[in-house]
């Protein structure tokens, strides 16, 4: 081939791709493990969806013929693990795939982040324990993967939530602990994943523009509720132990003191709540779930959207997925006409436990739904689950 000829295929090479997204796909829960044949999509406004899949490295690249909107998404998805959903950009990253989780009340908790900083550090902390790397747990909570080279992830796994416990998320950046006033935390990318199940229910993206080493993500309320924080507090902690259970607990407080919100539900979400209910009648969980979810970003307050929710999910036997969103309804339900929201979620859960086997559970939040709204069908099952003890 003539010198000019491959100058211009090369050419042509370069030009026919505007842009690329290459991505590293490992497990959430094993660590270094690299995941191999995920399907890998790239979705963007008005344009025709890309798709590729990982190698056996866990390797994906997609090319594209047009420069990557800032709208654009990137779906990871295999077989028993939950769905991976990602607004871009997204290139040069690593996402972990969480594994289907089995219980019905637990939660998965993955961090994964940029380059840099090298070490970010994954906390739980509840009652008088505290999950991170010195102290990795056992039983109903453990830290599966702790990274220290970049990237992530960071795993946590919540296999079953604790009555009436209160848990706190929070994100410290280890590599930075010594230096005042550091903004590496809020420019590493970070983002943090929940899933319930096998569905992502939250995404977090780090704060931006802003100094300190610790994010304060979210809390769990007694309830099972996940209640968004997401701060990052800009004192500085240096050495080892850096930060500790009452830091923890101390910024959880001072974050849900600015999250203030308005007295009425937002006309929009009940809009979008109206909208899932009618797809609900028609049949169609899986679409009416969408609305409700759209719902609950335009008031996080909307405690029927998501009882509605853990209803849908019901139906399409994602009990854990109906069990967190049922949760979410009991804690958040206020004013006129929330016993009888709390009652319907109370009902659901004890439907939930039964169904599962675990009939003391049922019968508890079985009496819970008969407290808040005496109704025959709870005197029923209250007396079926009796029956089974």
């Amino acid at each position: 081939m003539s010198l000019n000829r491959w100058l211009l295929l090369s050419a042509f090479s370069v030009s026919a791709w505007a842009q690329s997204v290459s991505i590293d796909v490992l497990d959430a829960t094993i660590k270094d493990k690299r995941v191999s044949g995920a399907t890998v999509i790239l979705q963007q406004t008005g344009e025709t969806s890309l798709q590729t899949t990982t190698n056996a490295q866990g390797k994906a690249t997609i090319n594209s013929p047009k420069n990557i909107d800032a709208n654009a998404i990137l779906i990871v998805k295999k077989d028993g693990f939950s769905d991976l959903v990602v607004k871009c950009p997204c290139d040069g990253l690593t996402y972990a795939l969480s594994p289907v989780m089995k219980s019905l009340d637990g939660l998965r908790i993955v961090l994964s982040w940029g380059a840099a900083p090298k070490d970010l550090d994954s906390h739980l902390v509840y009652s008088d324990k505290q999950i991170y790397f010195n102290t990795k747990g056992s039983g109903s909570a453990y830290l599966d993967v702790d990274d220290v080279d970049s990237y992530g992830p960071e795993t946590i796994t919540i296999q079953k939530l604790a009555p009436n416990e209160t848990y706190i998320y929070t994100v410290h950046n280890f590599s930075d602990s010594d230096k005042a006033n550091n903004g590496a935390l809020s420019k590493s990318g970070a983002k943090v994943f929940v899933y319930a199940g096998q569905s992502l229910v939250k995404t977090y993206n780090v704060p931006r523009n802003i100094t300190g080493n610790v994010w304060t993500v979210f809390k769990i309320d007694a309830n099972g509720q996940i209640i968004d924080l997401n701060a990052i507090d800009e004192r500085i902690f240096k050495g080892v132990e850096a930060i500790h259970s009452e830091d923890i607990k101390r910024f959880a407080e001072k974050a849900s003191a600015v999250n203030i919100v308005s007295a009425s539900i937002a006309p929009k979400a009940v809009e979008l709540n109206n909208e899932g209910e009618r797809l609900y009648r028609a049949g169609n969980f899986q679409d009416s779930i969408s609305y409700y979810q759209l719902a609950v970003e335009a008031d996080p307050r909307y405690a029927q959207a998501y009882s509605n929710m853990g209803l849908s999910y019901r139906k399409l036997n994602l009990f854990s997925e109906s069990m967190w969103a049922n949760r979410n309804a009991i804690s958040i339900a206020s004013g006129e006409g929330a016993n009888i929201v709390r009652a319907n979620s109370y009902y659901e859960i004890g439907r939930l436990y039964e169904q599962n086997g675990s009939f003391l559970d049922a019968l508890n939040y079985y009496r819970l739904a008969n407290e808040e709204n005496l109704k025959q069908t709870y005197d029923k099952a209250i007396a079926r689950v009796k029956a089974k003890l």
